[in-house]
């Protein structure tokens, strides 16, 4: 067990474990193998393995898809730890018992717990030439570690980066899902989608479900070829399980799902977009091989009600998210070409607007060219800028970018991205009141740091605490 400190944790405390924390290597500097990750929980007594757990990786969507499939979980009683990341404006969101954020004192509870064995493993690796443990292997140690002592009946993982040497692959999960693969993260992953494939599929263990959403020829073949080595059982989207049906709602849509044990219609699932849909699906497909125990047997489908009451009540927030409505403001933390294409596609359906604003501002390591090009067309005006992360690229470097798809007379560049985002707001106010009868929105978009700035600039932060 965790031993307890004071109920009054100085925040100063917190702050410096932070601080220590964020002075490893950054989560997108992978480390080398699974080893410091292996060696920890080893130490712990792998206390991981004896928790029932559901890991999920992907392209995109595997942060809503991995909050849906929570929520449905607490919807049928059971009690939850849900790991994600990046978190959007403090680093406690990241681990969530039943659904809220871990306090900052059991944190530190955790943090000082750990770090004796945490620096054991990091002289293990330093002795070897190695480097210390990274700062997404400490998170997910904690996190482990925090679900154990809690304890909790189902662990969540959404993982960091890939699947077969990712820091949260040392769990064996009843359930391993597979959101949609795409090209990112190709200088670690590999450079085509089978390879890309067949890292993510490594988190498919010995007698997983492994529920994939529709995928790519090349991508679907390495899943299928991992289930064969490990006796996994293949759930596929448009075999097993499918989206029926979607309508636009007010607030959202209404989904029909068939499953694997039945079909659930009247879904009302309160955010936007086909992919939305599409993870909805994956995720109660999930659930079914979850609480179903597989795909084996007569079984009749889930109680409706209770897959209906958690679905209204998930929330995704910074994904396509509208946090202000005089004007509108919707922020989204698209981060690559297919997240931008989503965003589009899901712009277009759900929000009849005549004018966008956006306010940019991208990682510099991801495909940027890629990313501008699906928003040509979507937005009318650029207002380009530059987030706080260290990894975002300068504003005047992203404007050459823009300046090559859109105009020059629809590109500014404002570097401090809260002046960037209060022009922003006072522009698509000034076309509205010009014209009440066009309907005008402020986007911010680009990465997870964008949208939590945006969410952070209109006063949106405490929600998610």
């Amino acid at each position: 067990m965790l031993h307890r400190v004071s109920d009054k944790v100085e925040d100063s405390e917190f702050e410096r474990i932070e601080q220590l924390l964020l002075s490893r290597w950054p989560e997108s500097k992978i480390g080398p193998g699974r080893g410091r990750m292996e060696h920890l929980m080893s130490l712990l007594g792998e206390p991981q393995r004896s928790i029932a757990s559901i890991h999920v990786t992907g392209t995109n969507g595997k942060t809503s898809t991995s909050r849906m499939i929570e929520t449905l979980l607490r919807a049928f009683g059971l009690t939850t730890g849900l790991f994600t990341s990046p978190h959007l404006h403090h680093i406690t969101e990241r681990i969530r018992l039943n659904g809220e954020p871990v306090s900052r004192r059991r944190f530190v509870e955790a943090y000082e717990e750990l770090i004796g064995l945490i620096e054991m493993v990091d002289e293990k690796s330093l002795g070897e030439e190695g480097p210390r443990m990274t700062f997404f292997e400490a998170m997910t140690g904690l996190a482990y570690g925090i679900f154990c002592d809690a304890p909790v009946d189902v662990m969540v993982i959404e993982v960091g980066i890939g699947g077969t040497n990712d820091a949260t692959n040392v769990i064996e999960p009843a359930v391993a899902v597979i959101t949609p693969i795409d090209y990112d993260h190709v200088d670690v992953l590999g450079r085509t989608l089978g390879e890309i494939g067949a890292n993510k599929a490594g988190i498919i263990d010995s007698g997983s479900v492994a529920v994939s959403s529709a995928q790519a020829d090349e991508a679907a073949l390495e899943i299928m070829r991992r289930c064969a080595e490990v006796d996994g059982v293949p759930v596929r989207e448009g075999m097993e399980f499918e989206l029926l049906e979607r309508r636009t709602a007010v607030g959202g849509q209404l989904l029909t799902i068939r499953g694997m044990f039945g079909v659930y219609d009247e879904i009302f699932l309160p955010l936007y977009g086909a992919h939305q849909a599409q993870n909805a699906a994956v995720a109660l497909a999930a659930i079914e091989a979850f609480l179903g125990g597989g795909i084996d047997g007569d079984r009749g489908g889930l109680d409706i009600d209770v897959v209906r009451e958690g679905f209204a009540a998930v929330t995704s927030p910074g994904r396509m998210e509208i946090v202000a409505r005089e004007p509108l403001v919707i922020v989204d933390a698209a981060h690559n070409p297919a997240g931008a294409a989503t965003l589009r596609e899901g712009l277009a359906e759900a929000f009849a607007l005549d004018h966008i604003i956006g306010v940019v501002s991208v990682l510099g390591d991801k495909d940027v060219p890629g990313l501008i090009a699906q928003l040509v067309g979507v937005l009318d005006e650029v207002i380009v800028t530059q987030n706080s992360s260290q990894r975002a690229m300068p504003a005047e470097e992203l404007a050459e970018v823009v300046l090559s798809y859109f105009p020059a007379s629809a590109v500014s560049v404002e570097p401090n991205f809260k002046e960037a985002t209060r022009i922003g707001r006072m522009r698509a106010l000034a076309i509205h009141q010009d014209d009440t009868t066009r309907t005008v929105a402020l986007l911010a978009t680009g990465s997870v740091v964008t949208a939590a700035q945006a969410r952070a600039a209109l006063g949106v932060v405490e929600d998610l605490l």
